[in-house]
C-alpha cells in the first residue's frame, strides 16, 4: 500500500505542471487579443457630415497683395473642346504667383466650365473654344491677377477694381474674383461665371449693353460689376437657346475704391 500511494504520488507530480501549462496556454490568448486591440486601434472611418455642403456656393479662401510682381504660373490644357462647330479659338490661363488660395489648375477649370457651359459662347455653333497648356500656341489668355498688375496689363481705367480686356488679355481682377461685388443678388460662383463671360465677350467683339428692364435678366454684357439698373444678375450670354442682348450702351456708373490687399 506504502508502494501504491508513493507511485500515485509520483505520478501527480508528473501530471499537475501539465495541466498548470494547459490553463495558461488556454488563457493567454484572451489577455493578448485584450492587449492588441488596446494597442493597436483600427483606424476609424472618416465622419461624414450632417448635411452635405452646397458646391453652388463654396468658395475657397484668396489672399493676394496689392500689387503682385507680374510673374506667371500657366494652368494645363484641357481634354476637351467647347463647342460642336465653327471657327477655333485656343485660350491659356495665367494665375500671377503671388496669390493664394487657388491654383492655376483650379483656376483654369472654373474659368473653363463657365466658357463651357451650354448657355455660353459657343452655344449657336458658330464658335468652339479650347484650352491649351504650356508651350501650345493660343489666341488669347485670360489672366488672374492682383489689382495693380491688372492695371498694368489694362493700360487704361487703372481703377485696382474691375476687370478688364485689351485686345488679346482677358484679366480678370483677384479682388472681384475673391469677393465679387456689392449687392450682386447671386452666389460668388454666379458673379465669377459672369464676370468670365462678360470679359471674354469682349475679346469675341462684343461692346457693352444696357439692362431692357426692371426686373429682366442683365445682359452679361452689361457692366453688373459697377451696378445692375433695375435688372436681375445674369452670368449667361445665351437664354433658352437664343443669343440674349439689350440695347447697345453703357451707364456712367462711378468705379468703388479698391479694397486693401487680403
Amino acid at each position: 500500500m506504502n508502494r501504491s500511494r508513493w507511485v500515485l504520488a509520483a505520478l501527480l507530480l508528473l501530471i499537475l505542471p501539465g495541466l498548470v501549462l494547459i490553463g495558461v496556454a488556454v488563457y493567454r490568448p484572451q489577455t493578448s487579443a485584450a492587449q492588441r486591440a488596446i494597442a493597436e486601434p483600427t483606424a476609424a472611418a472618416p465622419a461624414r457630415p450632417a448635411t452635405q455642403p452646397d458646391r453652388s456656393t463654396r468658395v475657397e479662401k484668396i489672399t493676394y497683395p496689392a500689387r503682385g510682381s507680374a510673374d506667371w504660373n500657366i494652368a494645363p490644357g484641357a481634354t476637351q473642346t467647347a463647342g460642336r462647330s465653327g471657327d477655333l479659338l485656343r485660350y491659356r490661363v495665367l494665375v500671377e504667383r503671388d496669390i493664394g488660395g487657388v491654383s492655376p489648375a483650379a483656376f483654369a477649370k472654373e474659368a473653363s466650365a463657365a466658357l463651357d457651359d451650354p448657355r455660353g459662347w459657343t452655344a449657336d455653333g458658330s464658335l468652339r473654344l479650347r484650352r491649351v497648356g504650356p508651350g501650345q500656341s493660343y489666341d488669347f489668355t485670360i489672366y488672374l491677377a492682383t489689382p495693380r498688375t491688372r492695371d498694368a496689363l489694362c493700360k487704361y481705367g487703372a481703377d485696382s477694381y474691375t476687370s478688364c480686356r485689351l485686345e488679346d488679355d482677358v484679366v480678370i481682377n483677384v479682388a472681384r474674383w475673391a469677393k465679387g461685388v456689392p449687392d450682386y443678388g447671386a452666389a460668388l460662383p454666379a458673379y465669377r461665371q459672369y464676370v468670365i463671360n462678360h470679359e471674354v465677350g469682349h475679346r469675341l467683339g462684343y461692346n457693352h449693353e444696357k439692362c431692357p428692364g426692371k426686373g429682366e435678366p442683365a445682359p452679361v454684357m452689361q457692366q453688373q460689376t459697377l451696378g445692375l439698373h433695375g435688372c436681375e444678375a445674369n452670368s449667361w450670354p445665351y437664354r433658352d437657346g437664343k443669343r440674349y442682348s439689350g440695347e447697345p450702351g453703357q451707364y456712367d456708373d462711378p468705379v468703388p475704391e479698391p479694397e486693401g490687399a487680403r
